[in-house]
């Protein structure tokens, strides 16, 4: 029987492409809450449980190129489906698994063979205990595969356990051996109920079961709500995990192949999520492997109950816990909180990307204290890097979403780790209109980013042309050009105006994920460190100036003074060297100012500040800037050229032509006011570096010219008619 999706899957694929690109990088997506996401398929009737419940179990598998999954067909029982991508419907395979609509399985495809654990299912709770039924077998079938068939082997189904369970989940060990857990409830409400950890093993390849043994540890028996899971790892061990809610604790033990599987020494036992006094267990868990990683790791979610006693919405709701043998502890990290509303966890292990895919369920809205904007009953995926699980926040986005639909739950997976080649598939159901839903989307690999850069050396200015060379087809770029400066072209140009070394960073993403890569661009020319502005309100007859934070041996200051009234400076900082030694606005003794400038080469060892002594006490406004790529035996590279305009009804001032001797020579100006008001603009393309903002008003300000010779003019504009007074020259470029 062929059972086709909703002709809207066109639409639903366009739409859910462009929101499970933001979820698969981890964060949450722009859902839309009147967006159909994923596809309603199959109905069912005649089963006593929801059909992909439940929590630990997995009913998807991947194998020959498909996806296969273990589904009820109405009249008749579990068969075996296989998932047509090209029309995107199950079609049944008319491979009958199991006739008993009381059962539910957990699938295991271990490359040779097909394993179906199916298990009576008793549903016990805290509130409600239920005992464990016997003379209800839970069976293991286990099929060959050939050519699209699967056939069932003689000697199946093989009795793993005589009673039903709330849960039941295999994996095979090194040896072949096929390994079951379940709890089991016993007792009645007279003598009260106790629950306990089980399990069983096989010989080699499912045949000839052992005797079911409660497992050897020290707590095996948490609340008649709790559940267990099991999963081999680590090449040669194994792994079952239970909640414990009586002890709030998520409990873990393991052991290695070939050990007394009964013989408690041979079982390590250690909580793997504990809490003192905080209800950290819920009969919710998910396990996981992964495979082929030599580090063994085991990464589990699970719910916690901490929704239960506290109103804190930011508490922990959904955790995943890694495990890694050669630590032998686990780590914790929050999916999702009890404020974003969501259970029943579900994981896959993305190994083309390094992601853990994380799958949660947002309940109804009719769920105590789980009010929220969105759809109610949707299922919502996240994702983080394995070697560093960091969620996004939120409930993340919805894959599987019927916005008329708040029924939709109990989503489902694969044990198996999936790729760019298997793409991924999960699947829940709608109990209430009695209807499978499926979600299939393509992994699509990180972008590996790389990069081109032509110059990757030069002169300032310096253009720059990128080129992403980035494999794995990104869809956006980020460009961080080292300068301050970014982009978000594919292929941008950048010039870089003054000298240094730059780390140029492209960072490439794609609905996979990202990568970054970088490159070094050194440009030679001159870089400003800092500026280091001051004024004297008040008449002073010393101007003290501090060199700005971060200059160094080498560095060239260029001071600019300015004072008021006309007096000289009768000393100068050792090692100044003047590059206008007195400008005067107005040589009235009464009103006017005068502008000084100096520069100096820095050495290895400084004074903390630099003092100019003055003929008389006066206000004063002053700054320093620091250069980086000076040439320091001939710092300036041309004279120097003055303008003044001592009239008080100037509103600009133009200073100049000079001709530059050197490429990347840096044009440098100075201006003063008789003032103590600011208002200076520099010339169009100047960069200011500093203004003072009182006493007597000076200003700095450089444009890197990049060919040699004649500069043109340069006009300041100022906010209100002034007295002022102007000089320009050049620093020359080192080497």
């Amino acid at each position: 029987m062929i059972l086709r999706r909703s002709s809207r899957w066109l639409c639903k694929v366009l739409v859910l492409s462009m929101t499970v690109a933001t979820s698969l990088l981890g964060q949450p997506g722009a859902a839309v809450a009147d967006t159909t996401y994923g596809s309603a398929s199959i109905t069912y009737s005649g089963v006593s449980n929801p059909p992909t419940s439940d929590k630990p179990q997995s009913k998807l598998w991947w194998n020959d190129g498909s996806w296969w999954a273990d589904l009820w067909a109405s009249g008749s029982g579990w068969h075996i489906y296989r998932l047509d991508r090209g029309t995107e419907t199950w079609v049944d395979t008319g491979v009958l698994n199991d006739p008993r609509g009381s059962t539910l399985a957990d699938a295991l495809w271990d490359g040779s063979h097909l394993y179906i654990a199916s298990h009576v299912v008793t549903v016990s709770t805290n509130e409600a205990p239920v005992a464990s039924v016997p003379g209800q077998p839970a069976l293991l079938y286990r099929y060959s595969y050939s050519n699209g068939t699967y056939t069932l082997d003689g000697g199946f189904p093989a009795a793993i356990s005589n009673n039903s369970s709330e849960s039941m989940t295999i994996d095979e060990d090194s040896t072949g051996a096929i390994w079951a857990t379940w709890t089991q409830v016993s007792g009645n409400s007279t003598s009260g109920f106790t629950n306990t950890v089980y399990a069983n093993y096989s010989g080699p390849g499912g045949t000839g079961w052992a005797t079911p043994f409660v497992l050897p540890v020290s707590n095996p028996n948490p609340s008649p709500d709790d559940i267990s899971g099991i999963v081999a790892f680590g090449k040669n061990k194994l792994g079952v995990m239970w909640s414990d809610q009586l002890a709030g604790t998520v409990w873990w033990a393991w052991r290695t192949d070939g050990t007394n599987p009964t013989a408690s020494s041979s079982w390590n036992f250690q909580p793997a999520l504990k809490g003192q006094g905080q209800a950290l267990a819920d009969d919710h868990l998910n396990l996981k492997q992964l495979q082929a990683d030599s580090a063994g790791r085991v990464f589990a979610a699970v719910k916690t109950s901490l929704n239960d006693t506290s109103t804190d919405p930011t508490l922990p709701q959904l955790i995943l816990l890694a495990f890694k043998p050669g630590t032998g502890s686990f780590t914790q990290a929050t999916i999702s909180t009890t404020g974003d509303c969501v259970t029943r966890p579900q994981i896959v292990l993305d190994t083309t990307n390094n992601l853990v895919h994380a799958f949660q369920t947002a309940p109804p809205t009719s769920v105590a204290g789980c009010a929220y904007s969105g759809v109610a009953g949707s299922i919502y995926e996240k994702t983080a890097s394995m070697d560093n699980p960091v969620f996004g926040s939120g409930r993340g986005t919805p894959v599987i979403q019927e916005p008329s639909n708040s029924s939709l739950n109990d989503v489902t997976t694969t044990k198996q780790s999936v790729t760019s080649a298997t793409g991924i598939v999960v699947m829940a159901s709608d109990d209430v209109a009695k209807q499978y839903w499926f979600s299939d989307r393509p992994i699509v690999p990180a972008p590996v980013a790389s990069l081109m850069a032509s110059p990757s050396s030069g002169t300032a200015p310096l253009n720059v042309g990128f080129t992403d060379t980035s494999t794995n087809s990104p869809t956006s770029w980020a460009w961080d050009f080292g300068d301050g400066s970014t982009s978000t072209l594919q292929n941008p140009n950048h010039t870089y105006t003054t000298g240094g070394t730059f780390t140029a960073k492209l960072t490439a993403s794609n609905a996979g994920g990202s990568s970054s890569a970088t490159t070094t661009i050194t440009v030679k020319g001159i870089s400003v460190v800092g500026s280091a502005p001051s004024y004297a309100g008040t008449a002073a007859s010393t101007v003290a100036l501090t060199a700005p934070s971060g200059t160094s041996a080498g560095d060239v200051l260029v001071a600019s003074i300015t004072t008021d009234l006309n007096p000289s400076v009768t000393s100068v900082p050792a090692g100044w060297t003047p590059i206008v030694n007195g400008l005067s606005i107005n040589a009235s003794a009464t009103s006017g100012a005068r502008v000084f400038a100096y520069y100096h080469v820095a050495g290895a060892s400084e004074p903390s500040s630099y003092l100019w002594t003055l003929s008389a006490a006066v206000k004063w406004g002053a700054g320093v800037t620091a250069y980086r790529g000076v040439n320091n035996t001939t710092p300036l590279d041309t004279g120097v050229a003055t303008a003044v305009d001592g009239t008080y009804s100037a509103t600009s001032i133009t200073l100049p032509s000079i001709t530059t001797v050197s490429s990347g020579a840096l044009l440098i100006g100075g201006v003063g006011l008789d003032s103590v008001v600011p208002g200076i603009s520099p010339p169009n393309g100047w960069t200011q570096c500093w203004q003072v903002a009182g006493g007597q008003i000076g200003e700095l300000a450089d444009l890197t010219q990049a060919t040699a010779g004649a500069s043109g003019t340069a006009t300041w504009t100022l906010s209100t008619a002034r007295a002022v007074g102007a000089w320009r020259t050049a620093l020359k470029p080192a080497g």
